[in-house]
């Protein structure tokens, strides 16, 4: 039912700077990998196989990840080493990968409206390859999980985690009720309130399923907070009209936006998956 995952990578990455003054942000390893594949790998998981991608200035090297590189498999072909490409070959082989690119960054909803053109008129994900979404060992990836409710509800559907009350003005917050364990009807929706204006400590990360209506939504909502075009806005339009829920999935997030949450990734990454390999 969901065919296609939207990845928005046209960002600066400014926080890392200078390692991304040259380099996507997405593109940053969590130690042999980098971020977007992880993201890839994730959709995949959920069941999608079309990975549409809005990418900007100076993000080639997305495009260039995801295709085959004849003369780095030559080199190495019939060497251990190429037990280190089985990976991003499968996903080459069994994905279908097409871009967009975003020629202002006008906010994750302006990012979102871009990627229209790789969409059409269907249900989609959204997948921040910055949120690092992890899981216990047999359950299912975040991804899935939102698919699984989405075949359920059929409306749109954002990520939600419980986060420190005087931490709101980093996220997207949301007020509602709870409908089932877990699952919230959204009432408010809020782009980074300050603490005392917080709906809630219900913050969205980095994973949404979005129903196509979203697109004329999106075309005439006004520009929000920073003069940005905001997609809490235009789920919060959506909401008032329809249905949107916020899901409090099963899993660990790690903010790979920040140098901080980066590192403790990596580290995870290397103890629970690289040195299990």
């Amino acid at each position: 039912m969901i065919r296609k995952c939207l990845f928005p990578a046209a960002g600066y990455g400014t926080r890392f700077l200078p390692a991304t003054k040259s380099m996507p942000k997405e593109m940053l390893p969590l130690v042999n990998k980098p971020l977007i594949q992880y993201g890839v790998e994730e959709a995949l998981a959920a069941g999608i196989n079309g990975m549409a991608i809005v990418t900007g200035r100076g993000k080639r090297a997305i495009e260039d990840h995801f295709d085959i590189s004849y003369e780095l498999e030559h080199q190495i072909a019939g060497t251990s080493k190429e037990a280190a490409l089985k990976d991003i070959r499968h996903l080459i082989n069994v994905c279908t990968f097409s871009y967009t690119r975003q020629v202002e960054m006008k906010g994750l909803g302006h990012a979102i409206l871009t990627g229209e053109t790789l969409i059409g008129n269907e249900p989609f994900a959204v997948l921040l390859a910055d949120d690092y979404c992890v899981t216990e060992s047999g359950e299912d990836p975040v991804l899935l999980q939102m698919v699984k409710l989405y075949q359920k509800y059929r409306c749109s559907i954002v990520a939600i985690e419980e986060v420190p009350h005087d931490e709101t003005s980093k996220y997207g917050v949301i007020g509602g009720v709870e409908e089932a364990p877990g699952v919230y009807r959204v009432r408010q929706m809020v782009e980074k309130p300050d603490p005392a204006d917080a709906p809630s400590n219900l913050a969205i990360i980095g994973r949404y399923i979005l129903t196509p209506d979203i697109f004329d939504i999106l075309r005439v909502t006004p520009p929000g907070r920073n003069g940005e075009l905001q997609i809490t806005d235009a789920l919060m339009t959506q909401a008032t009209y329809g249905r949107v829920l916020g899901f409090k999935f099963k899993g660990r997030r790690f903010d790979c936006g920040s140098v901080e949450g980066f590192i403790d990734a990596t580290n995870y990454a290397y103890q629970h998956i690289y040195k299990r390999k």
